[in-house]
């Protein structure tokens, strides 16, 4: 069996910045992903959440400004999907004293496959949707933990 089928990718640098600018590469070569793509995403995604009758009324109690929001997000999604370091918070503070339960991450992660497959062309929005599945499973399980309710 010849290997010349699987192009070997050029190392990685050891650490640091370069490495992360080399992964940001990679990730955005592999998937198509950009940051003009995230803005897209987020804007049209978080639109639709004000619009649900089950998330909009978590959000109206707690973001005051969407604008500011929608940047924040952005930052974090930089951050998941192409490892970019932009964002530096800690969602799990931000939900763990929300009143959400299973319900509201099922149809959190419903909308965002949605818009995702939507937006985005399907090497991206498998990307996308691979790690909003596992965001959506990490705070379930520890906004589930913080309030002492069964998973």
């Amino acid at each position: 069996m010849s290997h010349d089928r699987f192009p070997q990718r050029p190392p990685l640098p050891e650490g640091g910045p370069e490495r992360r600018a080399a992964l940001t590469r990679e990730i955005m070569e592999r998937t198509g992903i950009d940051e003009p793509m995230i803005e897209r995403l987020v804007r049209a995604f978080y639109g639709r959440v004000q619009d649900d009758p089950l998330l909009a009324p978590i959000f109206a109690e707690k973001v005051e400004d969407w604008d500011e929001h929608i940047a924040t997000l952005c930052k974090f999604w930089s951050s998941v999907a192409l490892m970019s370091g932009r964002y530096a918070g800690r969602p799990m503070q931000k939900h763990a004293n929300l009143p959400v339960e299973r319900t509201h991450f099922l149809r959190w992660l419903a909308l965002f496959e949605k818009t995702a497959r939507e937006i985005c062309p399907p090497v991206a929005a498998e990307h996308f949707i691979e790690r909003a599945r596992s965001i959506a499973e990490s705070l379930r399980q520890g906004v589930s933990l913080h309030q002492d309710r069964p998973i």
